[in-house]
């Protein structure tokens, strides 16, 4: 049971579960292994559900008639917080079969706006009604002065940022009266007066808040590109413990930069990296993301499936994928260029 409702599928494809110590034939109480991963006790007492699709609107009469074999499903709360209609018909429907996670896109924290405690009531109240299994934003900002941007904004990483996004956390958290698990955006500038890199600024939110960590792994590589720092420094360097949940997704690479577009397949490289993040934490729940370009059902299941091979650490070749550059001894690339390097001067 999971917040008083059945896991959908027990067992089935995406859980794999054993308990036990690897090779000892004997139950050890609070681990559990998932291919060759000892995981330990959920953290911030949330569970692994395995692994998830994000919820489309394309996907609706695939999933309502015929129930697949998928572990969970992460709906972005915007679309349903104040939905009455087919969206919201359709979300109740599936809460009862499978377990929900919600992913707000407007919740704006890095904001110099006071916090929207209208929004946050009604985010909170969705989150009861469909027994959301937790609650997630990003590290960022979308708008000022009451606008919505209805984007992804970056933060200048800092003292001051840092400690007025620490603030309206605990706030945020004390309100929902539950952890708010925090994601990772990718970026295409950083500011000027930032003062630490990315994976300092959300590691001292999250031991300072003991909030979650939902790890995009994508966005990790899409930013390491665009910033010019090695992905696996990061990965190694923020707090494992707090990380509830990883996001999968494709990206378009242009040369010079990367765009975060989920509109594809997964490129090796990152499902690499979700490898390693994976064993890092323990083990996590992975879901992906197609958010363009959507294909049918079966093309997103078959990729999020993928995901188990990576997890059980099955070889694979990765000599005609993106090309990772070495890094420095503070994470950052030796080689791989950044789009300012292709900016030239119109006048000398």
């Amino acid at each position: 049971m999971l917040n008083g409702r059945p896991v959908a599928k027990p067992g089935g494809p995406f859980s794999r579960l054993e308990t036990g110590t690897p090779g000892t034939g004997t139950d050890t109480p609070g681990t559990t292994t998932v291919g060759t991963v000892d995981m330990v006790e959920p953290r911030l007492g949330l569970p692994n559900l395995g692994l998830g699709i994000g919820l489309r609107t394309v996907h609706y009469n695939d999933i309502l008639g015929h129930w697949p074999p998928v572990d969970w499903f992460e709906i972005i709360s915007e679309n349903y917080m104040d939905s009455h209609g087919r969206p919201r018909y359709v979300l109740d429907q599936i809460s009862e079969r499978y377990p929900i996670v919600m992913h707000g896109v407007s919740l704006s924290i890095g904001s110099s706006d006071a916090l929207n405690f209208e929004y946050l009531k009604r985010l909170k109240a969705l989150a009861a009604q469909i027994k959301a299994v937790w609650v997630s934003d990003h590290v960022c900002w979308t708008g000022v002065a009451g606008c919505n941007s209805h984007d992804l904004l970056p933060v200048p990483m800092n003292e001051q940022t840092l400690k007025h996004m620490i603030e309206k956390v605990r706030d945020v958290q004390d309100f929902l009266e539950r952890p708010l698990i925090l994601e990772n955006p990718s970026s295409y500038l950083a500011f000027a007066d930032s003062t630490m890199p990315e994976w300092e600024f959300i590691s001292r939110i999250v031991e300072a808040t003991e909030c979650g960590l939902l790890l995009d792994v994508n966005n990790v590589y899409v930013s390491s590109v665009n910033h010019e720092f090695d992905p696996e420094f990061y990965l190694r360097s923020i707090p494992h413990e707090h990380v509830v949940q990883f996001h999968v997704a494709g990206h378009t690479n242009l040369g010079t930069h990367i765009i975060d577009t989920h509109d594809g397949h997964v490129i090796d490289r990152v499902w690499e990296l979700f490898r390693l993040a994976y064993q890092l934490t323990g083990g996590a729940s992975p879901l992906l993301e197609w958010d363009a370009q959507i294909p049918e059902f079966s093309v997103v299941h078959a990729e999020i499936l993928k995901a188990q091979k990576y997890i059980d650490g099955e070889a694979v070749d990765f000599s005609s994928d993106e090309a990772s550059a070495p890094a420095r001894a503070d994470g950052h690339s030796e080689t791989v260029p950044h789009p300012a390097s292709f900016v030239r001067a119109e006048v000398e």
